[in-house]
């Protein structure tokens, strides 16, 4: 752990706020993770930036919920608001499986140790806080706020929720990345603004009485969604509200948003444009130090730090609509780049740091591949509401040269204390494909993935064509399977021209809306027959704001409310999951029951061979012989 002057983090304790000579605090966070001091965990970016527009600042991390709440009261009353986050995760996800079993580990918290923080973490201290300070605002934000938003299925409680903004009983919520918004709000309360007074900046959320007018703003129109209630007695209605939402959150001038829910109007403004590469260069921009706050050292390190010390995220946002994913319900479709300048300056800071032994481990974002894609013609994208802009095919306006990411990679990798900057974040395959994106005009693609593969894999390149069904991969807003095929005979033949033997590693996930059985069979089968014995796969988990999530709990999809079968029970998702591991012993005689059953023996031959088929006495040859001489 570095040496330097505990004034550098932002204070943990009263005795760091005594040593910066603060008399008083303006804003408390609270969060579920721990301390990082880095441009990769939100606590940390959300405390710079408040430190930024001159305001003092403290972190209550991972407070104690369960005892006298000492933690919560440490600091006393801030004078403008307390901030208040699960974290970098929504905290039932980092907290459950896919089949609702506990995990044993936090990687969020030092020493990995589990039970840090509660179920519901944004819910239990939000109330908290409105117990010990019923007169201070609480300001909501983070993942697990921002996809809560209005109301939701929680797949944990297996019930409807209402906004999070009802149970936490919060004054404000911010949703998506809180840059541009809390920047906003500071100017505000520095001028004096009361905080009851925000309700007309974009990108937040609030509670206001049934019968009260509406904050007036004459750029907004008002969409109203059916309400909580409607939502309870009526799935369909559920599912024709996430589709609004969808749509309002994917567009640049979009509309506000209102629910009843009770007695009560929640009110969701509409978000901001996209952050300029200058306003996204000012938060990664911002004096971190880079590390975990030095009260952490004797607990041990903390693993979604040793992930990323020495990586560098070059964008936010994502343009692929995945149905499971959640990356640009809360970062936005549209892709918010970093300057050359800005990653070039960081990574300086990343070399010169005491343990860097040469190796960047990522270089990359969401999606490693879409740095600095944008529209063409920007017009076009102010006018879409689409929520993907490369399902179901690639838009024609959507520039994707990978031209800027070569350039970048090789100013990366010519500095000299760098030997190899690898690519770690999973890569869109489908848009290095020229029979799906035509959009090729530089002719870059097979430049981008030779660099890639000859200059930035380590030992293995992360690729997630997530099944091989054609019917579950529509559902899923991902292309067809066979262009999966192509990026691979690509990737192979590039690597037998250099020599090279790097494992191709594909993602896949089971039990996903649309996927039955047999569609897992066939999974295993093709992949079988690649070459493949999958590891890297995951089970489905139905998270707040997907669209897979609403088909689960309402069985058809937002868009359509056409029905699509969907796998819900512990067993069948788990009977889904045992097709990936074919080659186990313990799940061959299962897999033959079932084909059997299913009338598949071509499936049982596919993916159990010799195996499949019960083994015949063999005949001795004499013995053959004699029986047809008679």
């Amino acid at each position: 752990m570095s040496e330097r002057p505990i004034t550098d983090w932002l204070p943990l304790t009263m005795k760091e706020v005594e040593k910066r000579g603060w008399n008083s605090i303006d804003v408390i966070l609270v969060s579920g993770d721990a301390y990082v001091d880095h441009p990769s965990f939100g606590t940390a970016v959300i405390g710079r930036i408040i430190e930024d527009e001159g305001f003092t600042v403290a972190i209550i991390a991972q407070p104690n919920w369960q005892d006298d709440l000492r933690d919560f009261k440490k600091f006393g009353r801030p004078n403008y608001f307390f901030g208040v986050t699960a974290g970098c995760m929504d905290s039932m996800v980092n907290h459950y499986t896919a089949n609702k079993r506990l995990r044993s580990t936090d990687a969020y918290t030092p020493g990995g140790a589990a039970g840090f923080r509660p179920d519901y973490a944004t819910t239990v201290y939000s109330k908290i806080l409105k117990d010990l300070f019923p007169d201070v605002p609480v300001l909501i934000g983070g993942i697990e706020a921002s996809l809560r938003r209005v109301t939701h299925y929680d797949y944990w409680k297996d019930e409807l929720m209402p906004s999070i903004l009802v149970d936490s009983q919060s004054d404000l919520l911010v949703y998506g990345m809180g840059d541009q918004p809390l920047r906003d709000m500071l100017k505000l309360l520095k001028k004096g603004v009361p905080f009851s007074n925000l309700k007309t900046l974009n990108q937040v959320a609030f509670l206001q009485p049934e019968n009260a007018e509406l904050p007036k703003n004459k750029r907004w129109e008002t969409v109203e969604l059916a309400s909580h209630e409607e939502c309870l007695s009526d799935k369909l209605k559920y599912a024709a509200n996430f589709k609004i939402v969808e749509v309002e959150s994917n567009k640049w001038q979009a509309d506000r948003i209102t629910q009843k829910v009770g007695d009560q109007t929640l009110v969701i403004n509409p978000p901001y444009k996209t952050m300029t590469e200058k306003e996204i260069d000012r938060s990664f921009d911002l004096p971190y130090t880079r590390l975990p706050h030095p009260k952490y050292k004797k607990r041990g390190s903390i693993p979604a730090f040793d992930m990323i010390k020495f990586s560098v995220n070059i964008h936010r946002g994502c343009f692929g609509g995945c149905s499971f994913c959640t990356i640009s319900a809360h970062q936005g479709k549209f892709i918010a780049s970093r300057s050359e300048e800005s990653i070039l300056k960081e990574l300086e800071e990343v070399v010169h740091h005491p343990d860097f032994k040469g190796y960047i481990s990522d270089i990359g974002g969401p999606s490693a591949n879409m740095y600095k894609m944008k529209g063409k013609d920007e017009e076009i994208c102010a006018r879409c509401s689409s929520p993907s802009c490369i399902h179901p095919v690639i838009c024609s306006n959507l520039d994707t040269s990978h031209k800027p990411m070569t350039e970048l990679y090789r100013k990366i990798d010519s500095n000299p204390l760098v030997k190899k900057a690898f690519i770690g974040s999973g890569i869109r395959y489908d848009l290095l494909v020229d029979d799906f994106n035509k959009n090729n005009e530089d002719g870059n693609h097979d430049e981008y993935i030779e660099q890639v593969i000859t200059r930035h894999v380590s030992g293995r390149l992360k690729v997630a064509p997530e099944h091989t069904s054609d019917t579950t991969l529509r559902v899923m807003r991902k292309p067809s399977f066979k262009y999966f095929h192509k990026f691979k005979e690509k990737y192979d033949k590039i690597s037998k021209k250099h020599g090279l033997k790097q494992q191709l590693i594909p993602y896949f996930i089971s039990s996903h809306p649309g996927c039955e059985e047999e569609d897992m069979a066939n999974l295993a089968a093709e992949t079988k027959d690649m070459g493949f014995q999958l590891e890297q796969v995951q089970d489905f988990t139905p998270t707040p704001m997907t669209v897979a999530e609403v088909i689960y709990y309402t069985g058809v999809h937002p868009y359509t409310l056409k029905p699509i079968k969907t796998v819900k029970t512990r067993q069948e998702k788990l009977d889904q999951n045992r097709f990936f591991f074919w080659y186990k012993r313990e799940n061959q005689d299962w897999i033959r029951k079932k084909l059997t059953k299913a009338k598949r023996p071509d499936l049982i031959d596919k993916l159990l061979g010799d195996q499949g088929k019960k083994q015949e006495k063999k005949v001795p040859k004499w013995l053959e012989e004699r029986r047809k001489k008679g």
